[in-house]
């Protein structure tokens, strides 16, 4: 949740001072955003008839809006006032459940869950789906994601961990090609499968998007992906990227 977005109405000048320069008067609505955005739309059209993005500084006195950014002003000075306001806002995205904290919606946005009316906030890693399940601990909703398998966990890692789950699943499976060691599944900048002989040996490969359908030529698993076929070992001579399946 964001500071929230202030509104005003009325009988107003506005002038800008820079590389549009103008001066203007009539009935208007000015909208000041959180991020200080100031925008001054009028009767005609969706377009603003002055504004400002994300100016060094606002001000607003007695009815009077001042923006500065360099050498940019934008003053906005009211002989009437309708009204005005400060109404909360939140990122807009797709709704995909219930809030278990307050009353706001769930909603998907850039990559993450967001709570539109609290500060809940849920990381996505970048192939998940929301399956419109209910997590069986904290109610909250479940997604799929596939590393080696598909994986339905709960939307908090804190609640269910993907790297716990992975793990469990392929921990010591796959034999390190460059010694006699086991590949352990690590979280080092992202999810690897590493030699458990580390540091004596270095050998680890990232761990692919993608469901384990066959064993590669050299002995390490073969995953489909979104992009085709690939060994663990994206470097490989055995098994390079293949387009798959159209």
């Amino acid at each position: 949740m964001h500071d929230g977005t202030r509104v005003m109405a009325g009988d107003c000048t506005t002038v800008f001072e820079g590389n549009r320069e103008r001066e203007q008067r009539g009935d208007v609505l000015v909208v000041i955003k959180p991020d200080n955005t100031v925008l001054v739309h009028d009767a005609d059209g969706y377009q603003p008839v002055a504004w400002l993005t994300r100016p060094e500084s606002v001000t607003i006195e007695d009815g009077t809006v001042v923006a500065r950014d360099g050498n940019e002003l934008l003053r906005v000075v009211t002989h009437d006032e309708h009204g005005s306001a400060r109404y909360p806002v939140s990122e807009a995205g797709v709704p995909v459940g219930d809030c278990q904290d307050c009353p706001g919606t769930l909603i998907r946005s850039n990559g993450a869950v967001r709570c539109t009316g609290c500060q809940a906030h849920f990381g996505l890693p970048s192939d998940a789906t929301v399956t419109g399940g209910r997590c069986r601990d904290c109610r909250l909703p479940t997604i799929r994601t596939e590393r080696g398998r598909a994986f339905e966990l709960c939307l908090d890692r804190d609640c269910d961990s993907l790297d716990d789950r992975v793990k469990a699943a392929f921990d010591c499976e796959w034999d390190c090609p460059d010694c006699d060691g086991d590949l352990q599944i690590i979280r080092r900048a992202g999810l690897l499968a590493g030699c458990e002989h580390h540091p004596d040996c270095e050998t680890a490969f990232a761990i692919p998007t993608g469901i384990i359908t066959d064993t590669c030529g050299c002995g390490l698993p073969l995953f489909e992906t979104a992009g085709g076929h690939r060994c663990l070992d994206a470097t490989c001579e055995r098994y390079r990227v293949t387009p798959g399946p159209s």
